[in-house]
Formats: structure tokens, C-alpha cells, sequence
């Protein structure tokens, strides 16, 4: 039987509402209770100093990598790693993320998620959430660390085989629109509640806004590793901007996008469009030195991981970092931070009836920061899987 637990205190985030000096009431992995003057009897009462902020816990919905782990290493040991890390920094869900290789290879990994999925005594600390299949339906012109010898035209019918290698755990495509004849791929991801992103992509505007009228609603990572802005041509970036039911996934360490890009964006897109991300590889969390990413080297030095010819690969970034960077970048308010770290998440993956935001009736994924916006307390399905010392 769960412990009732009682956070006393601290200024608690919810979706429009900063309510100072708040409690929440957690049993059976679920919030029971948010206010000001909770009475009931609780097991347990954890007292959270006064400024110290709580707020939903974090959804990382791309995610290749951390501490020495990667979703590709097609091993439970790999995942229960990062589902072990993650919480470290305020993220309580997240989908590991594939990568362009070889068909067999991705159906290892694909398979290994769902035998983890399925086994309840596996899981502890971070909730898989799903899985995001970055490639191999990309372009060669844009390929960034994606190997090109992997890259394949778009196939539904490989999708769909893939799919259900996963367990249906599929919820994010990864794709260049202009690798889908007739857009059949972009149709059927829609067609079945799968989310169809624009990503590693060359594809001139007008392929874009065809590729959006048949579902595509997402973009993977933007600006890096698709075709920019231009005032004759608005190019995959100025799709974005121009489509409002278009999302978009920031990795905001201020490399891949420099701070002053990251400010404009959110004048341009907005908090409600906007999912902050990692992009993580496994040297995450781990020492300067030289790691792997699908077979490739990669040098992580001054806080950078890159290839040996200069290719960003991914990031080392933690998403409480990120968290104080967009917060530095474009003096936006915790509140705005918390949709796009947790409320965006949960809408586009299609759990928000039970993650993404501090509601009586939801799973108690709670994440507790300093008045510096450290993480001193993560809480996955209302279990104390992180603490320290305040």
C-alpha cells in the first residue's frame, strides 16, 4: 500500500494559476489534493521552504541519451539507466528516441521498449512515455549526425511493421516531407493519432504546406537540419512560423540556437507552441571525452558534442539547465516554462489526462526547485525517486 504524503508549503504551478504557500495531498501515485489548508491524516509530511517552487514534473519527448545510455543500445539495462537519471533533473516522462540506422537495428531497439514497457518490475524513476522515431525517412542534404547510408524513402508499410514491434508505442515520426510520395506516410501517422514532425528536411516551402494540409503538425528540432528562412522562399522555418497548428521543439542550451534565436522565437510562436527538448546522447550527465552515436565518435569538449568533422550530435543539455537558460534568454515567467516543459509535452503525445499539469486526479509527477531553479525533489507517480538536502 502507497504512503499518503503531504507537500507542505512552496509556491505551486498550475496551469494559470502561481498559488504561494500551497500543499499537495499525494496517495496511490496520484494527486488527491491541492490548497492552501490540507487536514487529513498522511503517512508522511514533507515540508518545502518558503519561495521554493513546485511544479509538474518534465517531459522530455526527444531523447536519444544519458548517463553512458542510449535508446539505441537496444538493452533494458540502457533504459532503466536513463529512467534512473532523468529524474535528477526534473524530468519524470520522456520518449527515447531512435535514430537512422540500419533496419535491424532499430527493430532491436523498438522491441526492447516494448518488452520494458510491459514489464512492470522494470520501472522506476522516469515513465516511458512512447517512443520518437527520428528517421530513417530523412534527407541526405540535411542529415547532421543521422547517417545517410541508412536513409530510406518513406514506407507506411514499414512503418506500420515497426509500430507494432514497439507495442503501439510509437507517438512521434520524425521525416523529410519530400521522402513521402504523396504524403502517404505523413496520412497514415495522422490517420492513426501518430504524430508526423518535420525534420532533417530540404523541402521548399510550398512541400511544407502540402506535407501540413495531409497532418504533418510538428517540427523536430528547429532550425537545425532544415532548410532556413528566406524573404523569396520562407523555406521549412518560415512554415513553421506561418502554420499556427504547427508545434515546434527548441533544444535550448544556446548552441544549437543562439540566445538571441530562441527570444525571437517565442515572439514569433508563442509559449503555447513551443516544446523544450534535450536531444540528449548518452555522455549526458558523464566527463569531457569521446562517446558513440549510431557507430559514430563524438567528442563532447566545452559543453559541445560533436562529430569528428565539426557536426553538432545531439546535446549534453539537462532540461533544468534549459529551464534557466529560456528563462535568461527571453525573461519569460516560470509559469510560461512549465507549458512548454510539461503542458505542451503532454498535449502533443496525447497524455494530458494524466501528466502535464498539478491537477487532483493526476498522476503525482511533481518536481520541487530552489529559489535558484535547482532541482532539490522529483517525484514520479507520487514516489520520492530524487531528494537533496535543502
Amino acid at each position: 500500500m502507497k504512503k499518503r504524503i503531504l507537500l507542505k508549503g512552496g509556491t505551486v504551478y498550475q496551469l494559470e494559476t502561481i498559488r504561494p504557500n500551497c500543499s499537495l495531498l499525494i496517495e496511490n501515485g496520484k494527486i488527491q489534493d491541492i490548497g492552501e489548508s490540507i487536514s487529513e491524516d498522511v503517512d508522511e509530511v514533507k515540508e518545502i521552504p518558503e519561495g521554493y517552487h513546485v511544479i509538474p514534473g518534465m517531459i522530455d519527448i526527444h531523447i536519444h541519451g544519458a548517463a553512458g545510455h542510449d535508446a539505441m543500445d537496444a538493452t533494458l539495462e540502457s533504459l532503466k539507466g536513463m529512467c534512473h537519471y532523468l529524474p535528477s533533473e526534473g524530468v519524470t516522462g520522456f520518449l527515447p528516441t531512435t535514430m537512422t540506422q540500419s533496419i535491424e537495428t532499430i527493430e532491436q531497439a523498438l522491441s526492447t521498449i516494448a518488452s520494458y514497457t510491459r514489464n512492470e518490475e522494470l520501472q522506476d524513476g522516469a515513465e516511458v512515455l512512447g517512443v520518437h522515431l527520428e528517421g530513417p525517412f530523412l534527407s541526405e542534404k540535411r542529415a547532421g549526425a543521422q547517417p545517410v547510408k541508412y536513409m530510406l524513402e518513406a514506407d507506411a508499410k514499414q512503418f506500420q511493421r515497426w509500430q507494432e514491434l514497439s507495442g503501439d508505442q510509437i507517438k512521434i515520426v520524425t521525416l523529410a516531407p519530400e521522402k513521402d510520395k504523396d504524403f502517404r506516410l505523413i496520412q497514415h501517422l495522422h490517420s492513426t493519432g501518430v504524430v508526423a514532425s518535420v525534420g532533417h528536411c530540404d523541402a521548399a516551402y510550398e512541400v511544407f504546406a502540402q506535407a501540413v494540409d495531409h497532418g504533418l503538425s510538428h517540427a523536430t528540432h528547429l532550425y537545425n537540419q532544415m532548410r532556413g528562412i528566406h524573404h523569396r522562399e520562407p523555406g521549412v522555418v518560415g512554415g513553421v512560423y506561418l502554420h499556427d497548428n504547427v508545434t515546434a521543439e527548441l533544444i535550448v542550451d544556446g548552441i544549437h540556437v543562439s540566445p538571441e534565436m530562441i527570444k525571437l522565437t517565442t515572439k514569433i510562436k508563442g509559449f503555447d507552441s513551443l516544446i523544450m527538448i534535450t536531444d540528449s546522447m548518452r555522455a549526458k550527465g558523464l566527463a569531457e571525452g569521446v562517446y558513440e552515436l549510431g557507430g559514430q565518435k563524438v567528442k563532447v569538449e566545452n559543453g559541445e558534442a560533436r562529430l569528428e568533422d565539426g557536426t553538432l550530435a545531439g546535446s549534453i543539455l539537462r532540461m533544468d539547465e534549459a529551464l534557466s537558460n529560456i528563462m535568461s534568454y527571453t525573461g519569460c515567467s516560470l509559469l510560461e516554462v512549465v507549458r512548454m516543459t510539461s503542458y505542451n509535452s503532454a498535449c502533443k503525445i496525447g497524455v494530458l489526462d494524466r501528466k502535464g499539469s498539478l491537477e487532483v486526479g493526476k498522476d503525482a509527477d511533481i518536481v520541487v526547485l530552489n529559489k535558484d531553479y535547482q532541482v532539490v525533489m522529483t517525484f514520479c507517480l507520487g514516489k520520492l525517486v530524487y531528494h537533496q538536502e535543502f
